[in-house]
């Protein structure tokens, strides 16, 4: 048993069964009412018309159809319906960084439990998956396919990708995902990115900007409580391969620079997000994922 260092394909299929505590179809559609670009993960699109009717005080005003109004001499409205079979695009970050957890597993295995876990619901819902892997051992895209047939390559890959060993981290290795996630992504279709984010570089905001000018994006910045949390007073060597430094905790200004650095990190991913209207989220490696995801897309 790996206890929470690496993923298992068995444990990542009977996945499926805790899916179904998670309605992504109808939280789209919850979401999709809400007014605010940021609190709304999903802003409607994805949706096939349906009818136009009179225009009601609780409509969007968005939603307008100025060519009927005109005609009729009063308001209306386009109404929708879901899309079927609506992409939705996985990037599952499995960098060498992601190789570590404090306590239950490692960051690594959550973020490859979120994404089973919402590929899963997808597939429920009638959507195809799909997605971008990518580790320090290369990259894999899959395209969308329905029901099980894009899952599950997507955590075959998974599997195969996935780090076995703490290694140098490589800034802007994540920025390539991301382009190659924008090259895939059709538009109306559902990225949803479960990563630390520690490997992002100077061009991510450009291909997050290309994801979000046509598609819903959710972010699920991944995390560990010894990130966020000071270690206990003591002496401490930290790092892999020939790369270490060495941590007195029981110092205040390598507790405050310690605490400091999560707080900036995810602050700056946060702010990333809220700029280009993407929905943010957060998953402690301690959290259940399924829960995780439940508040997460809630908020």
């Amino acid at each position: 048993m790996s206890e929470g260092t690496l993923l298992e394909l068995d444990e990542l299929i009977r996945l499926h069964v805790k899916a179904r505590g998670l309605e992504l179809g109808a939280r789209r559609k919850a979401l999709s009412a809400q007014a605010g670009g940021y609190v709304s993960a999903y802003r409607g699109r994805g949706m096939e018309f349906d009818e136009v009717r009179a225009y009601q005080p609780t409509d969007d005003a968005r939603t307008i159809d100025w060519r009927v109004t005109a005609r009729r001499g009063k308001p209306h409205t386009k109404l929708f319906r879901e899309e079927r079979e609506r992409p939705v695009l996985l990037l599952v970050d499995l960098h060498p960084g992601m190789y570590f957890g404090s306590q239950v597993q490692f960051k690594s295995v959550q973020a490859g439990k979120l994404a089973a876990l919402m590929g899963w619901a997808a597939g429920r819902a009638g959507d195809r998956v799909g997605g971008v892997v990518i580790s320090s051992k290369g990259h894999k895209e899959i395209h969308p396919a329905a029901r099980q047939k894009g899952l599950m390559p997507l955590m075959h890959a998974m599997i195969e990708l996935q780090p076995q060993q703490p290694d140098a981290m490589i800034p802007g290795r994540m920025d390539l995902a991301l382009a190659r996630l924008a090259r895939m992504a059709h538009p109306g279709s559902l990225v949803a990115i479960f990563s630390d984010f520690r490997e992002m570089g100077d061009s991510a905001e450009k291909h997050l900007g290309s994801l979000v000018r046509h598609n819903d994006v959710i972010a699920c910045l991944v995390n560990d409580p010894l990130e966020s949390e000071v270690p206990p007073a003591g002496y401490y060597r930290l790092g892999s391969g020939n790369r270490h430094i060495d941590l007195d905790t029981s110092q205040s200004g390598v507790k405050r620079k310690w605490m400091d650095q999560f707080t900036d990190h995810s602050e700056a991913v946060r702010t990333l997000c809220r700029r280009h209207s993407i929905h943010f989220m957060q998953a402690s490696t301690v959290d259940d994922p399924l829960r995780a995801l439940q508040v997460g897309l809630r908020k």
